[in-house]
């Protein structure tokens, strides 16, 4: 699992007018080929009156999945300027659909793709791009007198937590980054003096800096 990479939030949408020509631009997260595949579906049976829904993917941790459409567009006009923009702003695991509606003034090749690049632009601001952090859940059990010192401790460091278990002991949920996992669960071993049974859990994305 990649340590950290960029994507966008959620669903959003923005249109731009181009000589005439509306551009709506529209974009996903999307995780599988599956779910790209949907979503463009769906746009289509949306605007299933415009003159094209062009669009491009692409999935992957290393970006294995990579498609375009120019829905009838000349040639490398739409589908591979919208791809070129995902790559161009480092993003991944995204769908992206420009829908056009043709308003009588032809654009030509160069404009076209201009027009297209500046739609998928438009959708990446509607949908609000994040940078997603991998963190790692570790669980501290500790007797209840360490609890106050181990929650300030925390706190001064600003670990992101996540819910504390009280039984006979008292298990505190922990999500450091996984990159500073191992480091975190020595700094915990020594604060705690050894006292503490710390145990490893799932890998969980965050978005960095919420």
């Amino acid at each position: 699992m990649l340590e950290r990479y960029k994507t966008v939030r959620e669903y959003g949408s923005k249109e731009i007018v181009i000589k005439k020509s509306r551009f709506i631009g529209y974009a996903k997260p999307a995780s599988t080929e599956e779910e790209a595949l949907q979503f463009i579906d769906e746009i289509k049976k949306k605007h299933w009156n415009a003159t094209h829904n062009c669009s491009a993917y692409m999935i992957g941790e290393r970006d294995e999945i990579q498609k375009a459409s120019d829905d009838g567009e000349p040639s490398g006009t739409a589908g591979k300027p919208i791809l070129e923009v995902i790559k161009n702003q480092g993003l991944k695991d995204i769908v992206i659909v420009v829908t056009r509606y043709f308003g009588g003034i032809m654009l030509g090749a160069g404009g076209l793709i201009r027009a297209y690049t500046d739609g998928a632009v438009a959708a990446i601001e509607g949908a609000g791009s994040i940078v997603n952090v991998l963190h790692q859940e570790v669980f501290v059990e500790v007797e209840y007198p360490w609890l106050g010192k181990l929650e300030n401790e925390l706190r001064n460091r600003e670990t992101r937590m996540g819910e504390t278990q009280f039984t006979d002991k008292v298990t505190l949920t922990c999500l450091p980054e996984v990159s500073e996992s191992d480091s975190f669960i020595a700094w915990i071993t020594d604060l705690t003096q050894g006292q503490a049974v710390i145990t490893k859990g799932d890998h969980i994305y965050y978005i960095d800096g919420e």
